[in-house]
């Protein structure tokens, strides 16, 4: 298999809400890790929670290609937009019924043409931003957030004079 047709597979395989159509895709000591993943996952069965958990909360999630992906023999990238709606809670977090819209990017080191780990990149705080639990950057309140973190608490430095 391809590393173009590894990913169709691995996007259709986010956006079917089947965890069976993972297993075909990965090595046996497969790994997984994204923002959302308090440590890596190991196996198939981690990865299929965490997978439910997510199209619990939103059940119209879905994957699309947003540019070219890159590989070799042994690693590859693939730039995906994640689309969806927060319908339900995610753990702690109350459903907001806010729609989401960011670019991800996942990094996989490749085993005979399966996928051995992934690792998602995204930006966790826009993510807040879209969902309205966090503050947008440069407003007043993402500023008073910071300062309550004791970012910003600092005395400024008398200028030499």
């Amino acid at each position: 298999m391809t590393a173009d047709e590894l990913f169709d597979r691995w996007q259709a395989a986010w956006s079917g809400r089947d965890v069976r159509l993972f297993e075909p895709l990965c090595t046996p000591s497969f790994h997984y890790e994204d923002p959302l993943t308090p440590e890596p996952l190991q196996g198939l069965r981690a990865l299929a929670g965490h997978a439910q958990r997510l199209w619990d909360a939103f059940p119209d999630i879905r994957l699309e290609r947003s540019g070219e992906r890159v590989a070799s023999a042994s690693f590859a990238a693939a730039p995906v937009r994640v689309l969806g709606t927060q319908a339900y809670a995610l753990d702690a977090l109350p459903a907001t019924g806010k729609p989401l819209d960011f670019q991800a990017v996942f990094f996989c080191e490749l085993d005979d043409g399966l996928l051995r780990r992934a690792r998602a990149f995204f930006d966790v705080y826009d993510v807040g931003v879209q969902l309205g639990v966090l503050p947008a950057r440069g407003s007043l309140s993402a500023k008073a957030l910071l300062a309550l973190r004791g970012y910003g608490l600092r005395p400024r430095a008398e200028p030499d004079g």
